[in-house]
């Protein structure tokens, strides 16, 4: 059997060989020698394998410690479990040992460089997008890591980066989606295409396209910002416009009264005369052609003003009229007609610098009013007072006013306030006269009432009215004179009396004087007066005079030179007809 097959039984069976051939010792010497020198070369072989083999074992080995270690080092992880030394082990055993460590470190290190590569990829992803490079969902090159450093504490430096980008990312589409939501309200209001507006800035701002794929790159937000600063100012422009021609409407409407109903054709136009910029949201409200149909409207009634430019300066000129007959000014109104005929005629002023000065004439006339108003109330009521004073004179005149005719209680009730208003005449006079004094000198100019110097007026009425005092006093002194006579020549128990309240020869010999005579030595056209001779006498004049007060004061306004004949003094007037018929009259207090 092969098995039994020996290095001796070989060698015997040759010997038995040799002997049976016969062969020398030398050749069989050499023979053996041969075969000692190939079983040498075999032997060397086999340790030559066997040292190669070791050599390899000790290589990995030393190439599994340096794995190992470069392992622990790139994951930072800390020695699983030392790596026995040859002592401990054969070189099999010590590779043994290591193998499961290292296969477990390599495992952990293509995990761990698995998320590097995952986290690297959206940080490149997210940084493209901002930057601009890439476009949205456009997959990134695959990074290079640095696999010398898979620690856990860089990998949670690029976890870290990548959560502030995705945030930053979360911010930039919220602004974004703000500014297309900006766009989308500033074209609305505007009347603008607001898909090809925005898709100008980057397609993917479609409202079709997903939130997630929009862009967010630099750019992209600051073109948007770009977008929505040109739509606001666009905005801004566009109401400035449509408000200044809405005041031009409204300026012409009321120029030429137009009806509310053309007027209420314009409501979308005029409802944002006085609204501001954020206010104005109502899609269309701004829209070009909204603006250009305010603009024809504005031409039409521009053009239409000319044509109507008489009507409306005359209208004009009738209301500033109104303003200083209101406050008691005298104006020349014929010859202002005539000026503001000649303008329009000859066509050398704008129509609208034609109504400016009329409204700045207007604007003066009401502030010159303002500034008469406390005076003229005072002027009202002093003439006020004046016609009482003249009542209270035909009523103290009528013999039959205690009679029990009807309505003479109403007229006692009238008389009783008229007197208590004629004595406060003297100081509203004075007041008057002080008001009227400072008035004229902060202003350096005389106060005239319908065209007469008010002080005048004033100082004729404190004159005529002492002078009526005057003439009583003699009246007085003259009646008793006559009832001393009377007394002396009296012709019996029954004889016939003049009576005091009918002195005809004194009538008579005072009448002139009362009519305007010189009984002071003051001529009478010296005296000014408010009444129709002055105010009427100039063709086209027009003042403020009322025709109810002007005859009321033609028998007790200072204004009237025959007031003195009617007006008795207030003192008088309070004194009951039984004093007259006693033969004494109440001395009259004097301003």
């Amino acid at each position: 059997m092969a098995g039994d097959i020996t290095c001796g039984s070989l060698l015997q069976k040759l010997q038995l060989i040799w002997d049976e051939v016969g062969e020398s010792e030398e050749d069989r010497d050499k023979v053996l020698y041969q075969l000692d020198q190939e079983c040498l070369d075999v032997y060397k072989r086999k340790v030559d394998q066997a040292t190669n083999s070791r050599d390899l074992l000790i290589q990995a080995l030393d190439d599994s410690k340096i794995e190992l270690a470069r392992l622990l080092s790139a994951l930072g992880e800390k020695a699983i479990a030392r790596t026995p030394e040859k002592t401990t082990g054969t070189i099999k055993q010590q590779l043994a040992a290591i193998a499961p460590t290292l296969e477990q470190l390599t495992k952990q290190k293509n995990e761990r460089k698995r998320e590097f590569v995952n986290v690297q990829s959206q940080i490149d992803q997210i940084c493209g997008e901002i930057a601009g490079t890439i476009e949205v969902g456009e997959q990134v090159a695959t990074p290079q890591v640095n696999e010398d450093d898979l620690t856990l504490e860089r990998l949670e430096d690029f976890r870290s980066q990548l959560q502030e980008l995705e945030k930053e990312k979360s911010n930039r589409l919220e602004k974004v989606l703000e500014y297309v939501s900006m766009v989308h309200d500033y074209c609305t209001v505007l009347g603008m295409d607001f898909l090809s507006t925005v898709t100008e800035v980057h397609p993917s701002l479609d409202d079709s396209i997903g939130d997630d794929s929009k862009s967010i790159s630099n750019d992209t937000l600051s073109k948007l910002d770009k977008t929505v600063a040109t739509l606001k100012e666009d905005k801004k422009l566009r109401l400035s416009k449509l408000q200044e021609l809405a005041g031009q409407l409204y300026d012409l409407w009321d120029l030429m009264d137009a009806p509310k109903e053309e007027r209420r054709m314009f409501d979308h136009v005029t409802c944002n005369r006085s609204a501001s910029v954020d206010e104005v949201t109502a899609p269309g409200s701004l829209a070009l052609d909204l603006i250009e149909q305010a603009e024809v409207e504005v031409q039409r009634l521009d053009q239409l003003k000319y044509s109507k430019m008489k009507e409306i300066a005359f209208k004009k000129q009738t209301e500033l009229e109104d303003i200083y007959a209101g406050a008691h000014i005298v104006i020349d109104t014929a010859a202002a007609h005539e000026k503001i005929l000649a303008l329009i005629e000859a066509g050398n002023i704008e129509p609208s610098e034609l109504i400016a000065d009329m409204d700045s004439q207007i604007a003066k006339a009401k502030e010159e009013a303002l500034s008469r108003k406390d005076i003229l109330d005072k002027v009202e009521r002093w003439m006020s007072a004046c016609e009482e004073e003249s009542w209270l004179e035909d009523y103290n005149r009528d013999d039959n006013r205690y009679n029990s005719s009807r309505g003479a209680h109403l007229n006692l009730k009238r008389a009783e306030k008229a007197r208590i208003l004629v004595n406060k005449i003297p100081a509203l006079v004075e007041t008057l006269v002080a008001k009227t004094r400072t008035w004229e000198e902060n202003r350096g100019l005389s106060f005239m009432y319908d065209g007469v110097p008010l002080l005048a007026m004033l100082d004729e009425y404190v004159m005529l009215r002492q002078e009526r005092e005057e003439e009583k006093k003699r009246m007085r002194e003259q009646k008793r004179y006559i009832e001393q006579q009377l007394n002396t020549d009296h012709e019996g128990p029954f004889g016939s009396r003049v009576s005091p309240n009918r002195p005809a020869s004194s009538k008579k010999a005072i009448g002139p004087k009362l009519n305007g005579s010189v009984s002071n030595g003051t001529p009478p056209n010296r005296r000014l007066s408010i009444s129709g001779q002055q105010n009427g006498g100039g063709h086209g004049v027009r003042s403020g005079g009322k025709d109810s007060k002007k005859d009321a004061v033609k028998t007790a306004s200072p204004g009237n030179n025959n007031a003195a004949v009617a007006a008795p003094a207030p003192a008088a007037a309070k004194e009951d007809v039984a004093s007259l018929n006693s033969g004494t009259d109440p001395v009259p207090s004097t301003p």
